[in-house]
């Protein structure tokens, strides 16, 4: 992901996914903005996927699924599910974060 991202694709397939656990479209982009934690996604989909864990501005840990689309010639992020994470998640996530 070292390609300039010109800004989120949003449309009537990936946003009720994302809106079904209660996080809304301003969270999940300001968690992806503000440098998160990114991996790969390990499931094979057909295209490369990438899990990002970071904390809204209330605090929140949040875990996002997406993935990079060109949309007329731009790098897009797509994002494709979103949640607030689990007590434990957030205990293993910060685990990992430790120097």
């Amino acid at each position: 992901m070292t390609e300039a991202i010109s800004g989120f694709d949003w449309d009537a397939a990936n946003w009720p996914k994302c809106a079904k656990h209660g996080v809304s479209k301003a969270e999940i982009e300001a968690v992806l903005n503000h440098e998160p934690m990114v991996r790969p996604d390990r499931t094979n989909r057909g295209e490369p996927r990438f899990n990002a864990i970071g904390r809204n501005a209330a605090g929140r840990t949040l875990f996002i699924a997406f993935a990079i689309r060109t949309v007329k010639g731009h790098k897009m992020i797509r994002p494709i599910s979103a949640r607030y994470m689990h007590r434990k998640e957030i205990d293993h996530y910060e685990q990992s974060q430790s120097p």
